[in-house]
């Protein structure tokens, strides 16, 4: 699915099948404090509840990092359907203790039950939806490296599933 913002794609998603449950694949992805072991950006949260198990309104600040550059973000989780969906939305940015409120993306997991294992979809939409575009063509390749934010989480969103496809498969 792809939505677009005048000439921007702001909606990306990619899916991969994986040799384990839809129930195994949910609880890796939505242990939030894990997803630095898949992400080539993510590096791992912080959950500011006592929580076992994700939960709608459950917040969570993300530790990022590209390159030398280093950030957080305070996330909200959205859905928590376990086995099915899991999402949240990123609505905090900066270097702590200074997190601005920005909505910045939503990230979206579904799990499907498909040919004994799992079908897992990651996707991202852009929270940017106010920024003029002539900005964004200005700031996306020098934050990103790549012509858009949409090219550049296409191949954070493949890296992602290739690797828990790989760590889930291998447990």
């Amino acid at each position: 699915m792809t939505g677009v913002l005048g000439r921007r794609e702001m909606t990306v998603s990619d899916s991969i099948w994986v040799d384990v449950a839809p129930e195994v694949a949910y609880d890796a992805v939505s242990d939030v404090t894990q997803m630095g072991r898949w992400s080539p950006e993510n590096t791992g949260a912080r959950v500011a509840s006592s929580a076992r198990r994700a939960h709608v309104g459950m917040t969570f600040v993300g530790d990022n990092r590209r390159g030398p550059a280093r950030w957080q973000t305070r996330c909200t989780v959205t859905a928590a359907d376990r086995g099915s969906r899991f999402a949240f939305d990123v609505h905090r940015w900066g270097v702590a203790p200074c997190l601005l409120p920005v909505a910045v993306a939503s990230w979206a997991y579904a799990f499907e039950a498909r040919d004994g294992g799992t079908l897992v979809t990651e996707t991202w939409r852009d929270g940017r939806t106010r920024w003029p575009h002539l900005s964004v063509r200005v700031f996306d390749p020098l934050a990103t490296g790549r012509a858009s934010f949409a090219d550049f989480q296409r191949s954070n969103i493949a890296r992602t599933l290739r690797n828990l496809k790989r760590e889930l498969e291998s447990a």
